[in-house]
């Protein structure tokens, strides 16, 4: 039999299965298969992720190079609300438990893909020419006129800073002094800049940085726990894939560069 007889024969005897048992020819195709292990994946992470995701995503494509990765990075409660709305997501990575139990509870995640990426911790930083700054209480001096710190009603970081300096008794006495940030990292670039004279971000923000210093990190009590849940989105055009990122995110070879850039492993 010549080669083109050949591949007559395998074409016929695939299409004759597919009559057979009822399917359309046009319901298998080389690029759907292709589909199913390749693709773009847009990811809307929270923003004190930047570095160690980007990293994180050429890791993962060398392994994977047919997938794609894209980065939505923005304050977590800005990013829920996006989803919300109806803006394209595969995977959804927040710096709070609420806005994951926010998509949760709507039925929006994919069953059993959500897990924690990582924790963190929340810091006091001040410019690093500052001085005299050895604790939050410093916070209610004169000498410092304003505290950058996250949206608290989008961003977990402001969030925690509100309960952190409430515990402390001294949410009163300085909150006419808050700049508002959109985002943490907005925070950071506000101390970085002398725009603010102090604010609170994540520890691993400050990591990145060489124009703050840390004051003092919050004790874990005084505030919700710093936690980065993640999942798969059900309105994604490509769960197995986005369901692969997200087990590899829970990889030993993630883990290790996540703990690089300082977040604490769960």
């Amino acid at each position: 039999m010549n080669r083109r007889r050949f591949f007559a024969f395998v074409g016929l005897t695939v299409a004759s299965l597919l009559l057979a048992i009822g399917l359309p020819l046009r319901s298998v195709s080389t690029s759907n298969l292709v589909a199913q292990s390749n693709g773009s994946l847009l990811v809307s992470t929270a923003a004190s992720l930047k570095e160690v995701m980007e990293e994180i995503k050429t890791n993962y494509q060398q392994s994977k190079p047919g997938v794609t990765i894209n980065y939505n990075f923005g304050a977590s409660g800005s990013l829920l609300q996006q989803i919300q709305q109806g803006a394209p997501a595969d995977i959804f990575i927040s710096a709070g438990k609420k806005q994951v139990d926010t998509l949760e509870q709507s039925g929006k995640l994919v069953a059993g893909t959500r897990s924690i990426l990582a924790k963190n911790r929340l810091v006091l930083i001040v410019p690093k020419s500052a001085v005299g700054v050895t604790s939050f209480f410093n916070l209610t001096g004169n000498s410092i006129r304003k505290i950058a710190i996250g949206e608290p009603r989008s961003v977990p970081a402001g969030q925690y800073a509100e309960q952190v300096l409430k515990k402390l008794g001294i949410f009163e006495k300085v909150k006419t002094k808050f700049v508002y940030a959109n985002n943490v990292r907005q925070v950071l670039a506000a101390v970085e800049s002398g725009n603010a004279d102090a604010g609170l971000v994540y520890r691993t923000d400050a990591k990145i940085s060489n124009k703050v210093k840390t004051v003092v990190a919050a004790d874990e009590k005084y505030h919700s726990p710093i936690v980065y849940p993640m999942g798969v989105l059900k309105q994604s055009k490509n769960v197995a894939a986005a369901t692969d990122f997200v087990k590899y995110l829970s990889s030993e070879q993630a883990k290790i560069t996540l703990k690089k850039y300082g977040f604490i492993l769960p």
